[in-house]
């Protein structure tokens, strides 16, 4: 089964703390697992940004949110129990307990307008989505990175050629091909290429190099299997091994292929998506315009104050 969205935790939350007992987010997980059938590759697997486990932070947003609209008491830091208005929604549906904690989100957003313009807050409700606030917030991330690819390549078709191919060795370096040698990368001269557009020399003398294919194509086109063919064939001739073919286009099914048979010589193929990622991700032509920071306890400096037993 997969992992469930925070809204279908809510009703299992409720039916367990039913008991009156105090439970903590971690004494939740196992009885939910079991519940929704989860296995242990499910239970532990984490964002890709690897913050953390999904299906926990799962358990401790739905927590939260059942705190904020009042269906359970937080008695000491971490812990939470039912209490009797809590226990008035034991026999809701969880469609109705959904509705209920969407209606009170929204509610207690809009008690606070004001807290919308602090650049230092991020007020976030989602009444119609199942993914937590931080699910949204990578989502969004996601959304934001892909529409800066697509500007990417957008900019890239609209200069020459020749730019592209500094541009495609600029990346290269910027990888750590080449290193700290020299001089290590040049663009090959228009009238003898040999239908090699650049190279990157790996060691000070030049005994090992990468070769380079650059080709500026809309972004619909594709790359053929004797395009790949003949670029095999200038490595050959160059008496070389190594090759990257980078388009902005697409790369047919048979032109990968051809890369995957090829004997004498080892080619990587990027196309515009990766290659669009690799620019992000090493920061060519990108520059950082906002960074938001997100904070979250430090158990270790709380769990050395003492706790008030009173409470």
């Amino acid at each position: 089964m997969a992992i469930p969205h925070f809204d279908d935790l809510r009703k299992p939350i409720l039916d367990l703390l039913s008991d009156g007992n105090e439970w903590r987010k971690a004494d939740l997980v196992q009885p939910l697992a079991k519940h929704f059938n989860l296995t242990d590759e499910e239970i532990n697997q984490e964002y890709q940004s690897g913050n953390g486990s999904i299906f926990i932070d799962r358990i401790s947003w739905a927590l939260s949110y059942f705190a904020l609209t009042d269906l359970l008491s937080r008695p000491k830091r971490g812990s939470y129990v039912i209490n009797d208005f809590g226990k008035t929604f034991l026999n809701k549906s969880n469609a109705e307990i959904n509705q209920y904690v969407k209606q009170k989100m929204a509610e207690r957003q809009a008690e606070n307008p004001s807290s919308k313009e602090n650049d230092d807050e991020i007020i976030t409700d989602f009444p119609n989505t199942q993914n937590t606030p931080q699910e949204q917030l990578y989502s969004s991330y996601k959304t934001i990175r892909q529409n800066i690819y697509d500007e990417i390549l957008d900019t890239i078709l609209s200069k020459t050629p020749m730019a592209f191919e500094k541009l495609v060795v600029e990346l290269l370096q910027r990888m750590g091909y080449g290193g700290a040698i020299e001089n290590s990368a040049t663009i090959t001269q228009y009238s003898r290429d040999n239908g090699i557009d650049g190279v990157i020399k790996e060691d000070v003398l030049g005994f090992d190099k990468i070769l380079i294919q650059a080709k500026r194509y809309q972004l619909t086109d594709s790359i053929s299997q004797p395009d790949i063919q003949a670029f095999a064939g200038a490595i050959l001739q160059a008496n070389c091994n190594k090759g990257v073919f980078i388009t902005t286009a697409k790369f047919s099914k048979n032109a990968i292929g051809a890369v995957q048979n090829l004997a004498h010589a080892k080619i990587v193929l990027i196309d515009g998506q990766k290659l669009a990622e690799y620019m992000y991700h090493y920061g060519l032509g990108v520059q950082v315009e906002q960074t938001l920071s997100i904070k979250k306890l430090d158990n270790d400096y709380w769990d050395n104050m003492p706790n008030d037993e009173k409470i």
